[in-house]
């Protein structure tokens, strides 16, 4: 008997069948073909060569006699869904002086260009398949190596061939011709221009000092202009040639069908392909080296104070020691895991002198093995002002009590509670491990030349390793990672003069005088310690919402909750709770302080917790508290399991019965605030996430971005006047989705939200809140202070909002995704202009105003005028001319593939209907969205396109550098946008 996909199992519930009978025919597949090079029984797969690791039975390694590697494994999440990735032992490291930027520009080039695809074909072919650009076909080149990656839904036997066959022809054949070349460079371009900037500069001067001597030093994979615009085909070919050979090449197949389908398909694709002539030996990347005159005990090598206007400080050091490749045997990842234990135990003591009003905003220990070059240890912090040896040495000396005294054995065991549930929680939820992750995590681990792991093998080795540790060996390996040849450090700092090199290195070689208040005191907190919320509530009201087997509970006090209690993630909750009026509910002159809420609320407390004692509480859980403002509602979120849904909800609901008010949450937020401000001008980006809304919301005060006169006016009393009435007033829906007793579920809501005091009402005048669209009248300029040939631009049009416009959001879904297609070919292919132009819609649904269509493009100043013109021709196009069924094809079907995967997840049903409980509409459309989505016409499409685009002159706005005059010419013409 077929068993149909849980997407179309949980979809055939609640969309009309006949959607859904394309999806259900089952054929009788022949058995699939016999791959002749698996690894034979009893013998060791490659990648578990050297190591005594237990293999992960569920993966079938195979080795082609070309010395191409392969791993593959069935697995149905997402259903109907294969994950492939091709990964070539190639990246920039691998670069002559001469080639900077080709490990990239070759990635690029597979995609334009191959045997199989002709120029510009691949992004309609794999969105034809149903592939997203972007996200289901990616590819990124590192350092070390590059990986071409392919999500493919609704897969079968005849698309996994073509999919391969279209793989291997960019793999193996890619046509780097001249023009091709031309065409390319340009784009990779746009990408090195659309990341360059201050910040960029700064880490490459970073990356400079901390990996002087190596060859990490100074290839970063984007390349130089220089290479870039010196790329012909053939000197693309030559370094094609030589690293784009099967032994260097791993293939990864995931997904749901027979693994010796995927496997065959690779043999059959792969395995004739010879690389020319003899393999190349990867070249030497060189180890870190200590300057000559270094002391052994402080040996401080290259320092670098780097001078960056607009950016934040930011200070690094680095504990520098050679890497070399390891057996990857149990033993040593014992070591691993005390290695993490150790960073663990000196970035909680980090965190919580920051927390007391520390001389930095954040701290961070890090061990990591860089690109085959370095295992380094680095140390990374922010001063909050200009003294940063102070910072420095406060740092420092936290981590010099770690190096001279053992840590307690309560601090060592809170870090293992913290493990043990992270790895048990990986076992828990092994059936529901999406195939894409799992198919990176064989990348990674190729790329570090380590094995992997199911996580049964993990949480065994783990618990092996903590029998075994003791405060003295935890004080050896914190040692370890403190030694090192070399230590390194880099300070960037936005004033000139404030560190120069000489001062940096004077700071390093300074003794450390130890911490020793930077001990956590052990503290017992228990939550049957706690307070009770109230009087259990009553349910007013319960039953079924008409979806699935999805409960309503309404309680006497108000409060309405949704649950539903399912296996298909195993020991995954999501809760979220909506509460009050959102940003209807925040006054004009309070824009601050609701910036400060984003940061500060849930660390200033609930009842006698503050946020340490939050921390303590949850060791050893799974729990969350995230917040956020949406237009109509506040939002609080969490991730847990079902052990500690009750106190999970107990949390959420002290928020509102018991709402503690530390003032140090506060200070650290309007630290981090006016730290933030001061870089948002430093690159068109920056400024657009600066006033962007604001302008959108026809400059409403709310959304302006307080400044750090604004922000030092704030105070924790103001703090609290603001955010108290607004946790007391308005609505609550609680939304409990996952895998949960249904009844204790319903239980522990009683005992907390269902005990809280009855809400206030919201006023009519915040009820009734609207949002404003700015009129299209001249072009608004802002300016940045960054590189002279960074800009960016946007263009927006109003449109509707509201739970009854459903069906018409989700069809302009698909408009603006025409429009995105049509915009990145105008873009893009126009010389370079653009690297990834971008439109996207935003329909509100828990409000009746400030829907609006957005397009937004960082590019050249010069092109500015070309991308309006560009944006202005598509949308008058779509309004006159309706759009070709190939390109609606391309839409909806990817479409169609995201919504049969993302609803087999309860976050996907959690979303769609929050606020049913305010708005019980949102239920019966939830029966059309699969419809909406991916069942359109050409003439619907244009008669969308001439309600929200046709007379209409878009909104629009320019970034562009200080001193420069906003271009008003196109310099040239758009290209033909994507017909």
């Amino acid at each position: 008997m077929a068993i149909l996909p849980r997407a179309v199992r949980r979809l055939a519930l609640v969309l009309p069948l006949a959607l859904l009978a394309p999806q259900l025919a089952v054929a009788q597949d022949p058995a699939p073909p016999t791959p002749q090079y698996l690894t034979e029984e009893g013998e060791t797969p490659w990648i578990y060569e050297g190591s005594d690791v237990p293999r992960d039975e569920e993966w079938t390694f195979g080795e082609l006699p070309n010395g191409l590697r392969y791993a593959v494994r069935n697995n149905g999440v997402p259903p109907d869904q294969v994950s492939i990735r091709v990964r070539i032992d190639a990246g920039s490291l691998h670069e002559e002086d001469s080639e900077q930027g080709y490990a990239h520009l070759l990635e690029h080039l597979l995609f334009r260009e191959s045997q199989y695809l002709g120029p510009a074909m691949a992004i309609p072919t794999w969105q034809r398949l149903g592939a997203t650009f972007g996200s289901d076909t990616n590819a990124e080149t590192s350092p070390t190596h590059t990986v071409y990656k392919l999500d493919l839904p609704n897969v079968d036997e005849a698309k996994l061939a073509e999919s391969m066959k279209i793989l291997s022809g960019m793999v193996r054949a890619p046509v780097l011709s001249d023009a091709n070349v031309q065409a390319e460079v340009p784009i990779v371009l746009a990408e090195k221009r659309e990341r360059g900037g201050p910040q960029q500069r700064a880490a490459e001067q970073t990356r400079e000092t901390l990996f002087a001597g190596q060859k990490l030093a100074n290839r970063l994979p984007i390349g130089t202009e220089a290479t870039l615009n010196g790329a012909t085909g053939a000197s693309v070919g030559a370094f094609y040639e030589r690293w784009y050979r099967p032994e260097n090449t791993v293939i990864v197949a995931v997904g749901d069908l027979d693994p010796m389908q995927l496997a065959a398909e690779v043999e059959k694709w792969f395995g004739d392909w010879q690389g020319e002539g003899a393999a190349t030996p990867a070249p030497d990347f060189g180890d870190p080296v200590a300057p000559p005159g270094a002391d052994p005990a402080n040996p401080v090598g290259e320092v670098a104070g780097i001078v960056a206007p607009g950016l934040q400080r930011s200070f690094t050091y680095a504990v520098m020691r050679p890497w070399r490749p390891v057996n990857d045997t149990i033993v040593y990842n014992e070591g691993l895991l005390r290695d993490s234990l150790a960073q663990a135990l000196i970035n909680r003591r980090l965190e919580a002198r920051a927390r007391a009003g520390g001389s930095y905003l954040y701290a961070q220990v890090a061990q990591d093995d860089v690109s085959r070059s370095t295992d380094a240890t680095f140390v990374s912090f922010a001063p909050l002002s200009e003294d940063w040896e102070a910072a420095l040495a406060d740092v420092r000396g936290v981590i010099a009590d770690a190096l001279a005294n053992p840590p307690t054995q309560e601090e060592i065991d809170r870090e293992l509670a913290e493990f043990e549930s992270i790895f048990a929680s990986s076992v828990e939820q092994r059936r529901v491990m999406a195939g894409a992750r799992l198919a990176d995590d064989i990348v990674n681990a190729v790329d570090i030349r380590e094995t992997v792991a199911a996580p049964e093998t993990v949480l065994t080795v783990f618990n092996s390793m903590r029998e075994k540790v003791t405060p003295e060996q935890m004080l050896e390996q914190t040692r370890k990672l403190f030694a090192g040849p070399v230590i390194r450090a880099a300070y960037v700092t936005p004033e000139t003069g404030e560190a120069s090199d000489a001062e940096i290195r004077t700071a390093m070689l300074a003794p450390v005088e130890a911490a020793s208040d930077a001990r956590i005191a052990a503290q017992d907190i228990s939550f049957a310690d706690l307070p009770a919320i109230g009087e259990p509530g009553t349910i007013a009201q319960q039953g079924p919402l008409g979806v699935l087997d999805i409960e309503r509970v309404d309680f006497a006090n108000g409060v309405k909750a949704i649950l539903w209690a399912n296996d298909a993630e195993p020991g995954r909750v999501a809760v979220k709770v909506r509460f009050g009026g959102g940003w209807r509910a925040i006054a004009e002159d309070e824009a601050a302080y609701a910036m400060l809420g984003r940061m500060a609320l849930v660390g200033s407390g609930v009842g006698e917790l503050g946020q340490e004692e939050l921390d303590r509480i949850s060791t050893g859980r799974r729990m969350g508290f995230d917040f956020d403002i949406t237009d109509g509602a506040f939002t609080l979120f969490a991730q847990t399991r079902k052990q500690d849904l009750a106190d999970q909800l107990y949390i959420f609901a002290a928020k509102f019965a018991m709402p503690r008010w530390d003032p140090n949450p506060v200070e650290r937020a309007k630290a981090a605030a006016r730290l933030a401000y001061e870089s948002y001008a430093a690159n068109p980006a920056g400024v657009i996430n600066r006033d962007l809304e604001y302008l959108l919301r026809d400059k409403d005060g709310r959304f302006e971005v307080a400044d750090p006169a604004a922000i030092a006016a704030t105070t924790p009393e103001g703090f609290r006047e603001v955010w108290e009435p607004l946790l007391k007033n308005g609505p609550i829906e609680v939304l409990v989705f996952g895998d949960f007793d249904k009844a204790e579920g319903i239980a522990a809501l009683t005992r907390t939200f269902g005990a809280l005091d009855q809400r206030g009402e919201l006023s009519p005048d915040v009820a009734n809140e609207g949002f404003g669209f700015p009129e299209p009248g001249e072009t608004v300029v802002r300016y940045h202070n960054g590189d002279a040939n960074q800009a960016a631009a946007v263009i927006a049009w109003p449109s509707g909002a509201g739970v009854d416009g459903l069906p018409e959001s989700r069809q302009l879904e698909i408009l603006t995704q025409v429009f995105n297609n049509r915009l990145m070919d105008a873009m893009r292919e126009r010389a370079g202009a653009s690297y990834a132009p971008v439109i996207n819609s935003q329909w509100p649904t828990d409000v009746e105003s400030g829907g609006r269509i957005t397009a937004f493009a960082q590019l050249r100043p010069e092109d500015v005028p070309a991308f309006f013109a560009a944006a202005d021709t598509i949308g008058q196009d779509l309004a006159t001319t309706p759009p070709s069924a190939d390109e609606l094809q391309r839409v909806t079907e990817p479409l169609l593939q995201y919504v049969n995967r993302v609803s087999t997840g309860n976050l996907f049903w959690l979303f769609q209907l929050e606020g049913s409980t305010q708005d019980p509409a949102r239920i019966g459309l939830l029966r059309s969205l699969l419809n909406d989505l991916t069942q359109t016409t050409p003439e619907r499409m244009q008669a969308l396109a001439q309600k929200y685009f046709g007379d209409k002159r878009g909104w629009r706005m320019a970034v562009i550098p200080e001193g420069q005059e906003l271009a008003t010419r196109v310099t040239s013409a758009p290209a033909e946008a994507g017909r």
